[in-house]
């Protein structure tokens, strides 16, 4: 089944995106060998050289590397994960704050709320 990608940026930095997510994440460990690049194309239902770009792309951030006849394996580099896992957190952390303070939450609310959440007495 084809994957689903929105039109608000190019497909092959979503499918990278998805990929790294899934580094990030743990789904696919570090050192793991990852699909082919036709494989992966047929899978989300993209042209090999959209999935070949987002591969490129993991590779220039070095969340990936190629070894010569054997394939793309994930890093392993732990530090670098967990530096990535970091910046998406301080992302998703903005926006949320973000979107808080718009509906009228202080910061100091907003940790008390979060608290609360996070002690399961959410209101």
């Amino acid at each position: 089944m084809a994957w689903k990608f929105d039109e608000k940026s190019p497909i092959y930095l979503q499918i990278a995106n998805h990929i790294k997510m899934q580094i990030i994440s743990q789904e696919i460990k570090p050192g793991q060998q990852l699909p082919t690049v036709r494989d992966l194309a047929e899978e989300a239902g993209v042209n090999p050289n959209t999935m070949q770009r987002a591969f490129t792309s993991l590779e220039q951030e070095n969340m990936v590397f190629s070894v010569r006849t054997s394939g793309r394996f994930v890093t392993e580099d732990l530090q670098l994960i967990e530096e990535e896992r970091h910046k998406l957190a301080q992302t998703e952390l903005k926006s949320f704050i973000d979107k808080m303070t718009q509906f009228g939450f202080s910061k100091d609310k907003l940790v008390t709320v979060l608290d609360q959440y996070i002690k399961g007495e959410s209101q």
